[in-house]
């Protein structure tokens, strides 16, 4: 079968999406190799993580050549081009669809990760709302099949847009294979919490900072972020330089997949109490590496999976305090969580088991 993606974040962006799209690349070619996978997008941003997917077996990566570029192409140029490399079904993986698709000729599924914007929309700007939600809007009426990346996105989806369920499936978010490898905690390393994600209102890195201030000097220890930002991370630096505890917080952006397991395996607890999140990708990785995670009751695990993680009012600070006090102090609690947590992940989360759930989409909309 011949396979089109949307491949803009894959090559562009070095987050969840970004991520989310490289992994999905991934899975599906280790489980069905036979198959071609044509990544288009209007870029190619070179480092060592997109880098490996210009020469990886099965896959082609298509850009404009015409003098339609950037995303005006993958808007509107995509789907003749599509057709004219004999695509057969597409997937578009960042909740927008090429306009032109239907009736193409060419099968379509897009995934929806959320739809924050419409649940939280003081945290966005009206204009961007009205973009988004034009974008999933198009997308929801003229796709095939809709992929949700969890229950959570999935009601959201059914409420807001109003599309028949039967159109609507369910595909847990799949992660990096290098998490699924056992790895061994460095006993030398100095502990710390650790935050990985976007850094913006809705991830509530302010909260996380203003919980971990009050904690007892003689169990408080350093904390890791991992995420860019703008004007919010700006609005967190001040307060750490107010409170006299910049030293405290160590800064990256980019990072490689090894050195974010690395991170995690070595690390007390991630925490992430959001205020909202379709997504779960940074907990999912934390517990298959053995870090026990501080959440949010708004950024829900798929199935079972909130039993395996300490979840915290991402309003209070006495409650994200207790939560991350209980974990640094409770040495029978932690244990449990690292061995409990890993296996329910090791099994909801296989990537073959997840591969083989978009390849049964995928051949239930081909034409």
């Amino acid at each position: 079968m011949k396979l089109g993606f949307d491949a803009k974040r894959l090559y562009n962006n070095f987050t969840g999406l970004g991520s989310h799209s490289r992994t999905t690349i991934d899975i599906l070619t280790d489980t069905y190799p036979d198959h071609e996978y044509w990544l288009y997008t209007p870029k190619v941003k070179l480092n060592e993580v997109t880098l490996p997917y210009l020469t990886k077996a099965g896959c082609k990566t298509v850009t404009p050549t015409g003098l339609v570029r950037g995303s005006a192409w993958r808007t509107y140029g995509l789907v003749e081009k599509m057709k004219q490399d004999g695509i057969e079904v597409f997937h578009g993986l960042s909740n927008e669809m090429p306009v032109g698709l239907f009736h193409s000729g060419i099968a379509s599924v897009v995934t929806i990760h959320d739809v924050a914007f419409k649940t939280f929309p003081d945290m966005y700007h009206w204009h961007d709302r009205k973009i988004y939600n034009m974008k999933w809007q198009y997308a929801c009426n003229h796709a095939d099949r809709i992929v949700c990346i969890s229950e959570c996105t999935k009601k959201d989806v059914l409420e807001f847009y109003n599309v028949p369920e039967r159109k609507v499936e369910v595909v847990y978010q799949p992660v990096n294979p290098i998490y699924y490898q056992p790895s061994e905690r460095q006993a030398a390393i100095s502990p710390y919490m650790l935050y990985v994600g976007s850094i913006n209102p809705r991830k509530n890195l302010l909260g996380i900072v203003k919980a971990w201030e009050q904690m007892p000097k003689d169990i408080r220890v350093p904390l890791v972020v991992v995420g860019c930002g703008g004007s919010y991370k700006r609005k967190v630096q001040q307060y750490l330089v107010e409170q006299g505890l910049e030293r405290w917080v160590e800064w990256k952006e980019l990072v490689s997949n090894e050195e974010l397991k690395r991170l995690y395996t070595n690390a007390q607890m991630l925490v992430c109490p959001s205020f909202y999140s379709g997504g779960y990708e940074p907990m999912v990785e934390a517990l298959l590496c053995g870090c026990p995670v501080v959440t949010s009751h708004a950024n829900r695990l798929p199935g079972k999976g909130n039993a395996y993680v300490m979840q915290a009012d991402p309003n209070s600070t006495e409650d994200l305090l207790n939560n991350m006090t209980k974990l640094l102090t409770d040495s029978a609690l932690r244990q449990q969580i690292i061995e409990q947590g890993r296996a329910y992940m090791m099994e909801t989360f296989a990537p073959k088991k997840l591969a083989q759930q978009l390849m049964t989409v995928y051949e239930a909309v081909k034409i």
